[in-house]
């Protein structure tokens, strides 16, 4: 069998809903592309802590690269597992008076006005893959529409070569007829990097465009109920 990045084994987080966040099996394995329904943005943002070992669970347990997150002792040690982390969010901090290329050379070097040669062309690059038209690279971020931005997110999430990219409610600006596009966009950069993907959202349309495997949460059990297609595995 092949090893799972992303593991969660009988997992419980109280988190002040109504309910903990409960999952009860979940395996994701390198190069696997997983969307699992049913979060609403508290319990996305509950989920990624627990999948980056940023917070731990209150029962069972959670293993990211082969590794228990409890097992991580101090912050160097968790830095040095979240390396390996792309993670999509509306809690990545951009820095919206810098331009897209500003932007997307912050992971390679704190030189930004200018940038390095080389890491003006990685940045260029990113824009490229992620679907940025030349035209707004030198426009500040306040001047791109929501899925634009969404998109630097992603080229933020992939600049250091993620083994993993983990997305959270990613679609929660993007306006709805473009959600297949950038859904499916994002599955293609994973399928071509081989990356191990896990979308924790509400939307369907993205799930599906996103992902080869649909899960749906059942928030009393935990328990991820396949969809689709009939070779999915049932948990």
């Amino acid at each position: 069998m092949t090893s799972a990045l992303v593991e969660f084994a009988g997992v419980s987080k109280s988190y002040g809903g109504l309910r903990p966040l409960r999952i009860a099996d979940l395996r994701v394995a390198a190069g696997e592309q997983v969307a699992i329904l049913g979060f609403d943005q508290a319990t996305a943002e509950v989920f990624v802590s627990l999948a980056t070992g940023a917070t731990l669970p209150d029962a069972g347990e959670v293993r990211l690269l082969g590794r228990a997150t409890s097992t991580i002792t101090d912050s160097a040690d968790w830095l040095a597992a979240i390396d390996r982390l792309g993670i999509v969010s509306d809690r990545t901090v951009l820095l919206e008076q810098f331009t897209v290329i500003q932007n997307l050379v912050i992971p390679f070097t704190l030189q930004i006005e200018p940038p390095p040669d080389a890491d003006l062309a990685r940045a260029e690059d990113l824009a490229r893959e992620v679907g940025l038209a030349d035209a707004p690279w030198t426009a500040p971020l306040t001047a791109l529409d929501p899925a634009a931005a969404a998109r630097v997110r992603v080229g933020r999430a992939i600049a250091l070569d993620p083994a993993v990219l983990l997305l959270e409610h990613a679609t929660a600006q993007v306006p709805r007829e473009l959600v297949s596009i950038f859904g499916a966009d994002i599955r293609r950069i994973a399928d071509r990097r081989g990356l191990a993907l896990v979308a924790a959202t509400a939307d369907e349309a993205f799930a599906t465009a996103v992902a080869s495997r649909v899960l749906t949460l059942e928030p009393s059990t935990g328990k991820l109920r396949s969809r689709g297609r009939s070779w999915f595995r049932r948990s």
